[in-house]
């Protein structure tokens, strides 16, 4: 007997249909979603990473890389198997300070059939502590007429020589310094101390 919720009602009922396979409803996630960190998101140490999967044999894999390709972290993860979808939530420690400011979190399969990594998940991200030592966090600056990332360094840190900074903070909108206009919104990393 397969235990099915009849969509047309709201009755749990038995039945013994059995189906041959599964269809798969127009609506349905993916294998692996991740709700933590978003894309860009500028992430602490250890990186918190949350999100639901199901996984071959219950295991989705975890990396994470900066930019120039190193890798930083890679660990696996026990998460739902045989197309249960659970959720997930850890700590990724990191041992060393990326050597660069952006960089890829990848979570991922491995298949069965050839070994190589499947339903991969890359999301970009910014490493807090490779912008600033003790990073904290950051507050959100509405740029106005006049400004520049010098300027704005100036004004938060006291040094507008450490205005790249905040260009490697905001590098999903912006690439270079002269690219600021009124009414962007820039994060500003700050320190705990």
């Amino acid at each position: 007997m397969i235990n099915t919720i009849n969509t047309n009602s709201k009755i749990s009922h038995q039945t013994s249909q059995v189906y041959t396979s599964t269809p798969e409803p127009r609506n349905s996630l993916p294998t692996i979603s991740v709700r933590q960190p978003l894309p860009h998101d500028i992430v602490d140490n250890p990186i918190r990473v949350c999100g639901i999967a199901t996984g071959f044999e219950d295991i989705i894999h975890l990396r994470v890389r900066d930019n120039n390709g190193t890798k930083l972290f890679r660990n696996f993860l026990t998460v739902g198997g045989n197309g249960i979808l659970a959720n997930f939530s850890v700590g990724l420690p990191l041992k060393m300070v990326p050597a660069t400011p952006q960089g890829t979190l990848e979570i991922f399969s491995i298949s069965a059939a050839n070994g190589s990594e499947t339903n991969q998940v890359v999301v970009p991200i910014v490493f807090g502590n490779a912008l600033l030592l003790r990073y904290f966090g950051f507050y959100q600056y509405t740029v106005i007429p006049g400004d520049t990332l010098f300027a704005i360094a100036q004004q938060v840190y006291g040094d507008g020589r450490l205005s790249p900074r905040i260009l490697e903070a905001n590098r999903h909108q912006i690439n270079r310094p002269d690219q600021i206009y009124p009414g962007l919104v820039l994060r500003v990393p700050v320190s705990k101390f």
